[in-house]
């Protein structure tokens, strides 16, 4: 093994968080570039609509595809493991927060978080129907979820 040049791997995390919030301004670009589109198709729909057009616009656009982030059950066995080795009642967004830990990703993204947080309040309120967790009201009057 060929021995390190430096003592400290100073100059590459500097590389490595230079990369990273490089990344970031990417990604918040195209982010403000997609809310662009979807302004602008938006704006286009109720031009046709005001002009007269009473087709279906959705089925004139190509269809997008579906992006999967759980398989089936994946999610709900998810949220049963981390109520398990929980060691009181956890928020949505404590478990969504926590889901996103588990599988290695980035827990700063906004919405993202945001999303899983409702996906994982809609599993949760199935989970309840079934009877395998129940909620219960916090000092603040928000739902915290735990197994049966």
């Amino acid at each position: 093994m060929r021995p390190a040049r430096t003592e400290t791997f100073d100059h590459t995390i500097t590389g490595l968080l230079a990369k990273c919030a490089e990344l970031f301004g990417e990604a918040e670009r195209i982010r403000d570039r997609l809310a662009e589109i979807k302004n602008d198709i938006g704006a286009i729909d109720r031009t046709l609509n005001v002009l007269g057009y009473d087709g279906d616009l959705d089925a004139a656009m190509p269809r997008q595809k579906r992006e999967v982030i759980f398989g089936r059950g994946e999610l709900s066995k998810a949220i049963y493991r981390e109520l398990r080795h929980a060691e009181g009642p956890l928020s949505s967004r404590d478990i969504a927060r926590e889901i996103v830990a588990m599988r290695g990703e980035d827990a700063r993204g906004r919405k993202y978080l945001s999303d899983l947080t409702k996906r994982v309040s809609k599993a949760l309120r199935g989970m309840r129907e079934e009877g395998h967790v129940r909620s219960v009201e916090d000092v603040k009057g928000n739902l915290v979820w735990e197994r049966r």
